[in-house]
């Protein structure tokens, strides 16, 4: 039983991090209504500008991070003004193919910028585990459920709240209407992948904290695919619900069927629940429910 109890618990904590992940897919749907499938390799530069900046410009920790945050955001705005803004108005199938060659691109500069090699990503978190009666947990993964929180809250705030916030909505609804009541769509989406990016990177820091990576860690990005449209392209609460329901999942799948069919199944699990539901209801849990009027 206290095993089970560990199965599920480090399974939440570990999809609440996912969650984290998936708030930068959303963030962006909900605000520009594209789908970044390039999302994980802005996930891994963000790690590999922490690396460079701790290991090999030896920089201090208080400096390296924000450093890598604050290039990270400017990475996420530099795409959307280079790459993305010349799009605006043309078919969704021009940024679905756009964002997968933004995705190969990132990745070859990865490859060129940094090799193959595998890197031992800076212990920025303490490594010590964290008991709680029984059970033992990864500090990290504490640390970055509590974060999840957090920024959920924040961005659920920021949305529903701010004046910027209620801007990159309407922005998503509809481009033309947003034009003429002011709203400056451009910045909007601008904002959008900046805080993206952002995010990517703080989740790259949470994840690899003291752990070897290549840019195959990219794959973190593809591992929170289920979470974001499970729970719906444009809740942010939802995410974190998803993030929650996808980790539980994991972690039953491995302690009941990893041991009968001999591993695997807790990976492809979250995949499993994701065609699922979206066979049920594909707007997702929490998608909003589009009605047009003919």
């Amino acid at each position: 039983m206290l095993s089970l109890l560990s199965y599920v618990a480090n399974g939440a904590l570990t999809g609440l991090l996912y969650a984290l992940i998936a708030m930068s897919f959303v963030i962006i749907y909900r605000s520009a209504r594209v789908f970044n499938f390039a999302q994980g390799e802005i996930v891994i530069v963000g790690a590999f500008l922490v690396w460079t900046f701790m290991s090999a410009f030896d920089l201090p920790v208080w400096v390296s991070v924000p450093l890598a945050l604050l290039s990270s955001l400017l990475l996420g705005v530099l795409i959307e003004r280079l790459i993305l803004r010349p799009l605006v108005g043309e078919e969704l199938f021009a940024f679905v193919m756009v964002t997968i060659g933004l995705l190969i691109f990132i990745r070859g500069v990865v490859l060129v910028a940094w090799g193959p090699e595998v890197r031992f990503f800076p212990a920025v978190l303490p490594m010590a585990a964290v008991k709680v009666g029984p059970l033992v947990f990864d500090r990290a993964l504490v640390i970055g459920a509590a974060v999840t929180l957090v920024v959920a809250a924040a961005a659920s705030w920021f949305f529903n709240r701010t004046q910027l916030g209620l801007e990159m909505t309407a922005v998503a609804e509809d481009h033309q209407i947003a034009l003429s009541l002011g709203i400056s769509v451009k910045r909007s989406i601008a904002v959008a992948w900046g805080i993206s990016g952002l995010l990517s990177t703080l989740a790259a820091i949470i994840f690899l904290n003291g752990k070897g990576m290549t840019f195959l860690a990219s794959d973190i990005g593809f591992a929170a695919l289920p979470v974001a449209l499970l729970a719906g392209l444009e809740s942010i609460g939802g995410v974190v619900l998803g993030g929650l329901i996808v980790g539980i999942a994991v972690g039953l799948a491995a302690y009941f069927l990893d041991p009968i069919f001999h591993g695997g199944v807790a990976a492809v699990f979250p995949f499993v629940i994701m065609v699922v539901i979206l066979l049920i209801r594909p707007t997702g849990l929490f998608g909003w429910k589009t009605i047009e009027r003919i």
